[in-house]
């Protein structure tokens, strides 16, 4: 049980599953260590780079303090003066690549800069860069991050995407339903393609090879007529070469254009051109705009 009350992850694969308080310490600099015990050469910020480099080589569950004592050469119980556990150092690595393309891309996204930008580009670059992130440490989706422990990256990230999202005109839950959907989106696919080369490893099978043994039986099958639907469909059509990502990425964004007309249309209806505002009510149905009645006749 962890001093906040929650059960931490016996695998460490949990996010804020550890010490709240002391991981929101560490993640916002009010957790500095001790002026005496650890050599000065060892620094949390070292601590951090090493578990992360563990983790981006050997997944996550290589991450352990012996392991990192091993790569910092020190010793063990001197890490646990800057980080109280694996589970906290989760936090921390989290909030470190989340942080990476935010100091990787220097430039402002559309729209952060005060001035209303194009949020298509936004979101397709939101999810480029989400998709190389998860690429180069693929042990992010491995976590459960239903509890992210929000740090300055995390909230600094959320910050700009709804700078460059804002001219889109909706409302605060639909702009962050617009982060949600595209982020799983992007993670969705980036884990099928990850689990695709974790089976080529564990295996030593490659795709050609695999798809190659089945093929007499799916030919056989397609030959019986009980799958018209998929004995029809043309040779490419599981091409490697169709760009899968690229394909649903604009289709999310097309809907999300679909959406903008028709909030667009709504303020329009209302008299209103303020694209971040909320809809005019209808004066008509809401008896709570009704003029009140006339009782002058009644009266004489």
């Amino acid at each position: 049980m962890a001093k906040d009350g929650s059960t931490a992850a016996a695998d460490g694969t949990t996010a804020g599953s550890g010490d709240i308080a002391r991981s929101l310490e560490l993640l916002w600099g009010g957790g500095e260590r001790p002026s005496r015990g650890p050599k000065p050469g060892l620094t949390l910020d070292r601590i951090v780079t090493a578990a992360v480099a563990v983790a981006d080589a050997e997944g996550l569950p290589a991450v352990s303090m012996r392991r990192l004592s091993t790569e910092l050469g020190t010793g063990t119980m001197s890490l646990y003066r800057y980080v109280p556990g694996k589970a906290e150092l989760l936090d921390l690595m989290l909030d470190r690549v989340l942080g990476e393309p935010l100091s990787a891309e220097p430039d402002r996204p559309a729209g952060a800069d005060g001035t209303p930008g194009d949020w298509r580009v936004a979101i397709d670059a939101m999810a480029h860069t989400y998709l190389d992130n998860l690429r180069r440490h693929p042990w992010l989706l491995k976590i459960n991050q239903a509890r992210t422990v929000l740090g300055p990256s995390a909230l600094r990230g959320l910050e700009l995407a709804l700078s460059a999202l804002r001219s889109m005109g909706l409302r605060d839950p639909e702009l962050i339903g617009v982060i949600i959907t595209v982020n799983s989106f992007v993670e969705g696919l980036a884990r099928t393609q990850g689990d695709a080369a974790e089976a080529v490893a564990q295996t030593g099978l490659s795709d050609e090879q695999f798809w190659d043994s089945q093929r007499p039986y799916l030919e056989r099958a397609m030959l019986s007529g009980a799958y018209p639907m998929m004995a029809g469909m043309s040779e490419d059509t599981f091409s490697a070469d169709f760009d899968h990502f690229e394909f649903g990425l604009q289709r999310l964004i097309a809907g999300f254009e679909a959406l903008v007309r028709e909030r667009t249309a709504e303020r329009t209806a209302g008299g209103t051109t303020d694209p971040t505002a909320e809809p005019t009510p209808d004066r008509t149905t809401d008896p709570t705009t009704e003029p009140a009645p006339d009782l002058t006749a009644e009266r004489t």
